[in-house]
């Protein structure tokens, strides 16, 4: 008879356990849930505060960036830098007048002269098979300094451009070893020659005699300035033992 209680007393215990926890549980979700409720609320307004600003953040940059891309879209293009008219050689040179012996007054600095100190002069002569002789000297630091080369004509209409070289003969036909000779200036006497080249890179006042007077210097340098050759540029050449040859 004493089992019966026990067994009633057992389901009703298991029974009344089962329904306290699911009164617990209840109680618990009716509390945690607006508790839970407000937490999501506050990470949602979080988050969606965090995105605001990452948008206000990013939405200057792409301001920025478009801006850029318009700015240097629309810029008007810059205006190409103007080619400088070709160098002009003068009308007609006669290059048997030409001929004979000249005294360097200027030039502009070069690579092949660096050797030269002064008394630079130059001699040309022409040759039965169209060609001209020519032989530059110069005083040195080791005493005078000797080259020997040839120049052919370029231009037969007008003889006011050649070609020179002082490499070997049997180098004529590589075309790096011809240097432009133009004739750019040119005194009604030929007391007086400018020469320089196409580039605008070199160029040498020459003279009859180892001094030329300021007027005729000055012609000189209007012919070179008159085709864009920098005449700031050019170095005074000593002649103080300059001797015709």
């Amino acid at each position: 008879m004493r089992e019966g209680p026990i067994l009633l007393t057992g389901a009703t215990g298991y029974i009344g356990g089962r329904l306290l926890r699911e009164l617990e549980a209840a109680a618990a979700a009716a509390v945690l849930r607006p508790l839970l409720r407000i937490a999501f609320a506050h990470r949602h307004r979080v988050v969606r505060t965090a995105i605001g600003n990452a948008r206000r953040r990013v939405a200057p940059r792409w301001a920025a960036a478009v801006a850029l891309v318009a700015a240097t879209t629309l810029q008007p293009a810059a205006a190409p830098a103007q080619t400088p008219p070709p160098v002009r050689a003068v009308p007609f040179v006669d290059l048997d007048r030409y001929a004979g012996d000249w005294f360097e007054i200027a030039r502009f600095p070069n690579r092949f002269q660096r050797q030269c100190v002064g008394d630079v002069r130059a001699t040309y002569a022409r040759r039965s098979d169209g060609l001209v002789d020519v032989v530059n000297r110069c005083r040195a630091a080791e005493g005078e300094t000797e080259a020997r080369g040839v120049a052919r004509i370029v231009d037969e209409r007008t003889f006011a451009k050649l070609k020179v070289r002082f490499a070997p003969s049997w180098l004529s036909w590589l075309p790096m070893v011809w240097g432009d000779y133009w004739i750019i200036g040119l005194a009604p006497d030929y007391s007086w020659a400018v020469i320089g080249d196409p580039d605008r890179d070199y160029l040498w006042i020459l003279a009859r005699a180892p001094h030329l007077d300021d007027a005729s210097t000055a012609m000189a340098r209007a012919a070179a300035r008159d085709n864009l050759f920098d005449v700031e540029r050019l170095v005074p050449t000593s002649q103080a033992g300059a001797a015709r040859p």
